[in-house]
């Protein structure tokens, strides 16, 4: 009895959503640049996963790289509507490129952040990640923090 009433509440499991952020931030180190990008993701629940595009501008007269990431994260939420906080973690490519070389490797992430509920489907998503980049890479740590429009489907 008890492995049919498990079996009936996983197959009654909360219903899934998604949503798209478009965002704009900066990147602190070697010096402050502007970083826009985009996310994707698919919700349930507390767990959720997404993809994260960012483009990081590059200044020469600092040596500050240019950083593009392609980012496949998962996120633990907490399950509330108006107010959501979560942390996430997540891997893929990265391209970082400045006046001399420019390399495209493999790089993680983790980081965390809030949603706010604004109007609706309307949410503002504040977020901040620290990605580890190849040891062959300009800047092996790089920072970005960003707000963002958010909107859940």
């Amino acid at each position: 009895m008890t492995g049919l009433a498990l079996l009936l509440m996983l197959a009654m499991a909360a219903p899934a959503f998604a949503d798209g952020t478009f965002f704009f931030g900066y990147t602190p180190k070697p010096t402050a640049r502007p970083a826009r990008g985009f996310a994707v993701g698919f919700n349930m629940a507390v767990v959720g996963f997404e993809f994260e595009y960012s483009n990081t501008d590059r200044v020469d007269s600092a040596n500050a790289p240019g950083l593009k990431t392609y980012m496949f994260n998962g996120l633990l939420m907490t399950p509330t509507t108006a107010f959501q906080a979560y942390v996430t973690a997540g891997a893929g490519f990265y391209n970082e490129a400045n006046l001399n070389n420019s390399e495209t490797s493999f790089g993680t992430n983790f980081g965390g952040g809030l949603k706010f509920r604004l109007a609706g489907p309307l949410r503002m998503r504040l977020d901040y990640r620290v990605f580890r980049l190849s040891d062959s890479a300009i800047e092996k740590t790089s920072q970005r923090f960003y707000a963002g429009a958010n909107v859940a489907f």
